[in-house]
């Protein structure tokens, strides 16, 4: 299928560059894919298309500071974004700016006196050794790392977290996620919904277009996921039950289908820890999700062509040219979708 099936003009304008000012403030776009109606909601009604046995999974985890600023010895401004563990205690997977500029086995100084080695560059990206544990130079000396498309610069980190963040090491936000509050997620307990939590930490790739000029030359990075048992025993008991289960983001979606196995006749969800690297494309049937809460997303990127597979490509961009029209916010800091 042509990438180019999922892309649409978008105007800079609707790039949503903060949150709204309340989080559950944000639009909501309600699409129905049995009968194809949408209707028009603020994000703060979201509990009233719930009801009591549904299953909601929310992905926990954490953003971590993973922006670092560092120097060349000849006094170069160097710019580090930490994006993974690779193989060894010290050595992690990083984009460095301006990466061409940088020689392997040259040594970065950090704050603190902190200091980093470049010990190889593959693929546009650099395998570095710290001196000292990770979390505390990051904790020291580390920022939280906005969406590349984000050029405001006086932002509130704790923005970019959802209320329920716990688990760190994500170096981009579950997007969906940021528009629940406390309140909806009481209101949701008292009406008898299940509330559940995954990890999947979200990496860098969540930002990177679709590469190659079919949808099927992409390939997806590996994120690192956990399953709890809790969690699995109550998907399982909803799909066995016939009742929904609400995946709220992409996130979710790809960590619970990547885990979902067949007995007798039905799909149920593994529990486990490990990696997935799962691409999800029109005509992929779901085997857990029967419902998707969501953002509206980049053009041509992994994530739109997952909702197309999800409600159909032609419908998503429906929905989308409704919500261009109607000037709705896009991206991270933008409106949500609710897919039923």
């Amino acid at each position: 299928m042509r990438s180019s099936l999922f892309d649409f003009d978008l105007p800079g304008e609707l790039i949503a560059q903060k949150p709204a000012k309340k989080r559950d403030g944000s639009n909501l776009m309600v699409f129905d894919r049995s009968n194809g109606k949408r209707h028009l909601e603020k994000f703060s009604s979201i509990a009233g298309y719930f009801k009591k046995g549904d299953v909601l999974i929310l992905n926990n985890t954490k953003v971590i500071p993973a922006r670092l600023s560092a120097k060349r010895k000849t006094g170069g401004k160097v710019e580090i974004f930490v994006l993974r563990h690779v193989k060894k205690q010290k050595l992690y997977e990083c984009l460095i700016k301006p990466l061409k500029k940088v020689k392997t086995g040259e040594t970065l100084l950090l704050k603190n006196s902190f200091k980093c080695t470049v010990i190889e560059k593959i693929k546009g990206r650099a395998i570095i050794e710290f001196n000292a544990d990770i979390k505390e130079i990051l904790s020291l000396c580390g920022k939280i790392p906005f969406p590349p498309y984000i050029h405001e610069k006086k932002q509130d980190p704790r923005r970019y977290q959802t209320v329920f963040a716990e688990n760190e090491g994500a170096v981009a936000a579950p997007t969906a996620g940021l528009h629940f509050t406390k309140e909806i997620l009481r209101k949701l307990k008292r009406k008898g919904v299940e509330i559940n939590f995954i990890t999947l930490h979200t990496g860098f790739g969540t930002f990177t277009p679709l590469r190659g000029q079919t949808i099927e030359e992409h390939q997806m990075d590996e994120e690192f996921f956990t399953i709890s048992e809790k969690t699995a025993g109550t998907v399982n008991r909803a799909v066995t039950e016939k009742r929904r289960v609400f995946a709220c983001g992409t996130t979710v979606t790809r960590t619970l289908e990547s885990n979902a196995y067949k007995k007798n006749g039905k799909y149920l969800l593994h529990p486990g820890s490990g990696s997935t690297a799962m691409y999800i494309t029109p005509p992929y049937k779901f085997k857990i999700v029967k419902t998707l809460i969501t953002n509206f997303h980049t053009p041509l990127s992994s994530l739109i062509v997952l909702v197309s597979a999800f409600a159909g490509r032609k419908n998503i961009l429906e929905c989308y040219k409704e919500a261009i029209k109607l000037k709705w916010r896009f991206f991270s800091f933008g409106d949500a979708m609710l897919i039923l």
